[in-house]
């Protein structure tokens, strides 16, 4: 049962540090108080692809990452309990 703590604290450290990361690389994506307000938003090319980009799959990772982080953490709390 230790070698399984020791296995789930290491993968939740390397989930931290990748969450982290991805994070702080993220953009700012932040269009002001006045687009959120009036509801503004292009039907672009670029709206209907922007889950190709490099700021799309970054999104996507972070989610992933996130729950991933939930998860171990709820799975790391129950085993520390035992």
């Amino acid at each position: 049962m230790e070698i399984l703590k020791y296995i789930l604290l290491g993968i939740y450290a390397i989930v931290c540090l990748m969450l982290i990361i991805i994070a702080t690389m993220q953009a700012k994506g932040d269009n002001g108080a006045s687009s959120t307000i009036v509801g503004s938003s292009s039907n672009s090319f670029y709206e209907k692809n922007k889950g190709r980009t490099k700021e799309g799959k970054l999104k996507r990772w972070t989610i992933i990452l996130g729950v991933l982080f939930i998860v171990l953490t709820i799975a790391t709390s129950i085993l520390y309990v035992i």
